[in-house]
C-alpha cells in the first residue's frame, strides 16, 4: 500500500511534552494500516536506547541510529511508504532536501524535535522544517514551577540555570533539564533578556 501524495509531518515543542510519544503513536497507527515503515534516530542520543526512539516515559519503537543524513538517506528502502525521524534538530540542513524529496515521491515523513534550545532561540533546522511542513503540531509540558503551560526548556547545572553562553547541544534528561513556562525560563546572559535601560519600546509597554 503507498499513500497518495507525499506528506511532511512535525511535531515539536520543548522537553517533556510528549513529542516522542506522538510520534510513536503515528507510527504504530501506520504499521496497522499495513505500511512499509522506518524509523531514524541521531547515533548521538543513546539515553536510554541505542536502537529504539524512547520517550521519557519508557515507550518505545525500534529505530536505526544514523551518523548524517547521508546514512539516513542511504538506509532508506525503495519501498518504504512512512519515515519517522526522531530528534530532527541534531541534523543538518541536508535533511531540508532530503524530507522535501521524500514527500515529492509519495512518501509520509514524520519528524519530532525540539523547537528551541535550552536559551529559548530557534534549534537548527527547526524553523525551516517547520515552514515547509504540511502539518504542524506544537506541543507544550507542565512547568515545574508553577503547573502552567511550558514552552520551554530549562537546563540546570548543579540545580543552577545555564548561562546563555554554554554549549547548545548537551543531551540529557530529567537531571538537567525541566520544562518551564516564559515567565520562569531563566537564561542568565541572554541579550534579549538583559534590561535595556530607557528604552522607548518598554516605556510605550510600561515595562520598567
Amino acid at each position: 500500500m503507498r499513500h497518495r501524495h507525499g506528506l511532511v509531518e512535525v511535531i515539536a515543542g520543548p522537553m517533556f511534552s510528549g513529542k516522542t510519544e506522538e510520534l510513536i503513536r503515528r507510527l504504530r497507527r501506520a504499521v496497522i494500516a499495513r505500511q512499509k515503515v522506518q524509523v531514524f534516530k541521531p547515533a548521538l542520543d543513546d539515553r536510554y536506547s541505542a536502537t529504539h526512539v524512547a520517550s521519557h516515559d519508557g515507550d518505545q519503537f525500534q529505530a536505526e541510529p544514523v551518523a548524517s543524513v547521508d546514512d539516513l538517506a542511504a538506509r532508506i528502502a525503495p519501498d518504504t511508504t512512512v519515515v519517522g525521524i526522531d530528534e530532527a534538530q541534531f541534523f543538518d540542513a541536508g535533511l531540508l532536501t532530503l524530507v522535501q524529496r521524500l514527500a515529492q515521491r509519495g512518501v509520509r515523513v514524520i519528524l519530532s524535535g525540539l523547537d528551541m534550545d535550552f536559551r529559548g532561540e530557534p534549534f537548527g533546522i527547526m524553523p525551516e522544517l517547520l515552514a515547509q511542513a504540511d502539518r504542524v503540531d506544537k506541543l507544550t509540558a507542565i512547568c515545574m514551577v508553577c503547573g502552567n503551560p511550558a514552552t520551554r526548556s530549562q537546563r540546570l547545572i548543579n540545580g543552577r540555570p545555564a548561562h546563555y553562553d554554554d554549549p547548545v547541544v548537551l543531551v540529557g534528561a530529567a537531571e538537567i533539564y525541566e520544562p518551564r513556562c516564559r515567565v520562569h525560563h531563566e537564561v542568565p546572559g541572554h541579550p534579549a533578556l538583559a534590561p535595556q535601560e530607557g528604552s522607548p519600546h518598554d516605556r510605550r509597554a510600561g515595562l520598567p
